[in-house]
């Protein structure tokens, strides 16, 4: 496949990113949202999910990309040392937590063997 344009160079590791100037820019649309809470988000096309699509379909794609977030996370923590070991260890357990709230969320919908889930005991 043939590209357009080209890559434009990646800022390299070695860059500090100015924070500052990214503070300039996002503290007065979070202020403006904070101010006036029934104010609607920015409406943004980039990562857009169509209207129509159904939940199974939707926890589904869900449940996979917590998957690959629990297996990123895991890799990094083999990485990394100390504190920040610790940290990436608990992004992973947060995604495996996720997981396994979107895979009960999926056995609700359609339990396994196609028996409906009993209620809780009260």
């Amino acid at each position: 496949m043939k590209k357009n344009a080209p890559n434009s160079p990646a800022p390299s590791t070695s860059e500090a990113v100015d924070i500052s100037r990214l503070s300039e820019v996002t503290e007065p649309l979070v202020s403006a949202r904070l101010r006036n809470p029934n104010r609607p988000d920015p409406v943004s096309h980039v990562f857009t999910i169509i209207p129509n699509v159904d939940t199974e379909s939707l926890l589904c794609h869900a449940c996979e990309t917590l998957a690959s977030l629990n297996v990123m996370a895991t890799d990094l923590a083999c990485e990394v040392e100390g504190s920040r070991r610790n940290v990436m260890l608990a992004i992973q357990q947060l995604a495996v937590l996720g997981e396994l709230l979107v895979n009960r969320a999926l056995d609700n919908l359609d339990p396994p063997g196609g028996f409906p889930e009993a209620a809780p005991n009260k």
